[in-house]
């Protein structure tokens, strides 16, 4: 039996070495960890992690987020290495538009424009005309003409969001975010008694009527700018709580209060993005594994409609 080596004491050090040594480049999503965080080169949300990845010049690409994240960097960077560092980071969004249904559901609408949310697999990424993020939705939503119909995956709560925000009815996929769909309004209603100043800014995956108490809903990055741009000094925080690290960072003298789930646990957690850990982001760096593979052709074709998206932004 092989022993393997030894964790060393100090990862930051040592993730550091590994970078240079690999020429290497850490991606991390807002949700990740805050010790995730502080060792990224870049830290956004999942257009800005697009955007990075399609700019990168290094060899190797270790993605702190969630696979349909590291899958969109390899799409885009078909003769890098890309690396995750926990491969069971997935998404219940992902997760709950299996290729196989989703092209079915395609089948009954000849002639629909066919938008997926980038919390996707790249078989679906692949089936689809334009892939959007919530930076994004509404605009491109927006180029499509108005007598077309178009089909919305996999996220019900955003689809209804932009519908109402768009005035314009889409035919949506019945899938949600688990840590979205959890933020509880009863409590939500209780917390804001309790800090009557305080301003609500929301993730639009979030239900309707979480979505109706907002002052401000927007992306993960429209989140932060609004949160640390606004003269509130108290903001409820109604997404995954790993964007208040940042927030308290470029605004401290601010209070920032997550919202609290329905349930008595961390399910405003996101349990896949927290899989991720430090430990994992080194050993991603020394051994350059678990990689991310797929086949030319998947590549291919799930390239077409994310370039149409970040040529759109």
């Amino acid at each position: 039996m092989v022993a393997t080596a030894a964790i060393p004491v100090n990862l930051e050090d040592e993730i550091d070495r590994l970078k240079k040594d690999r020429n290497a480049v850490i991606l991390a999503h807002y949700y990740q960890e805050s010790d995730i965080q502080d060792v990224a080169d870049f830290i956004g949300d999942s257009l800005q992690l697009a955007q990075a990845a399609a700019k990168t010049t290094a060899d190797v690409i270790c993605f702190a987020g969630v696979h349909f994240m590291a899958e969109t960097a390899k799409i885009l960077n078909p003769g890098r290495t890309v690396v995750l560092p926990d491969l069971e980071a997935g998404c219940s969004l992902a997760s709950g538009c299996p290729a196989d249904r989703f092209a079915a559901w395609i089948a009954k609408y000849p002639g629909a424009a066919v938008v997926s949310y980038i919390n996707c697999t790249a078989e679906v990424k692949a089936l689809s005309d334009y892939i959007v993020t919530s930076s994004n939705a509404e605009k491109i939503v927006r180029s499509i003409p108005e007598g077309q119909t178009v089909l919305f995956a996999p996220d019900k709560n955003l689809g209804r969001y932009l519908e109402k925000k768009l005035g314009r009815k889409l035919v949506l996929w019945q899938g949600s975010c688990v840590v979205h769909e959890t933020f509880s309004l009863r409590k939500l209603v209780g917390l804001k008694e309790r800090h009557p100043k305080a301003l609500v800014i929301a993730h639009p995956e979030c239900e309707e009527a979480v979505l109706a108490m907002a002052d401000y809903i927007g992306s993960t990055t429209a989140l932060l700018e609004y949160a640390v741009a606004s003269p509130a000094t108290e903001l409820i925080v109604v997404t995954e709580p790993g964007i208040l690290h940042q927030m308290e960072k470029q605004a401290p003298q601010k209070t920032f209060i997550p919202a609290p789930p329905d349930a008595n646990c961390a399910c405003n957690e996101c349990p896949f993005m927290k899989k991720n850990t430090l430990e994992k982001v080194y050993l991603a760096l020394r051994d350059l594994q678990p990689r991310i593979e797929m086949t030319p052709e998947l590549i291919a074709r799930a390239r077409k409609p994310i370039e149409r998206m970040l040529a759109l932004s």
